[in-house]
């Protein structure tokens, strides 16, 4: 019995040694990449493009929050964002029916913090057919899309 105990302990002993020699030979002071990807699709509801800030601003004083991107010295404003399909609907008749011609854009979204926000506006958004609510509802979504993504990317 004496034996097999000796013996289990040499074997713990010999394995702890190359085990921590084995460690010793990797650097964890690498930057860790997540394996999983939780970016996902939404629908952007743009409005439209402008070639100037005056003639957007211009355009757009009805509106009463809303998201421009400038690429290639074009303005892309954006009035909404959803994930859901049934909530495009909603938003673009809102829209419409104010004399907007509006436009839909799949653009993909990493930022966890803002999805999470957003399936709870959808919620709501979903639930609601009052074009004051919805209307509030875009106004917010954008209002933390705006605070959770586009500042902290820059």
């Amino acid at each position: 019995m004496k034996k097999y105990i000796i013996s289990i302990a040499l074997a713990l002993i010999v394995g702890l040694i190359f085990g921590k020699f084995m460690l010793r030979q990797y650097n964890f002071e690498g930057k860790i990449i997540p394996v999983i990807n939780n970016s996902r699709n939404a629908y952007f509801i743009q409005q439209g493009v402008y070639s100037s800030k005056e003639s957007m601003e211009k355009n757009l004083k009805a509106i009463p929050y809303y998201i421009y991107v400038v690429d290639n010295e074009k303005y892309y404003v954006y009035i909404g964002i959803t994930f859901m399909n049934e909530n495009v609907d909603k938003i673009k008749g809102y829209y419409e029916q104010k004399g907007y011609d509006i436009y839909v854009k799949q653009i993909n979204i990493n930022n966890e913090n803002f999805s999470v926000v957003l399936e709870q506006y959808d919620g709501l958004l979903k639930e609601s057919s009052d074009p004051e609510v919805i209307g509030t509802i875009c106004s917010q979504v954008l209002n933390k899309y705006e605070e959770l993504v586009l500042r902290n990317d820059s």
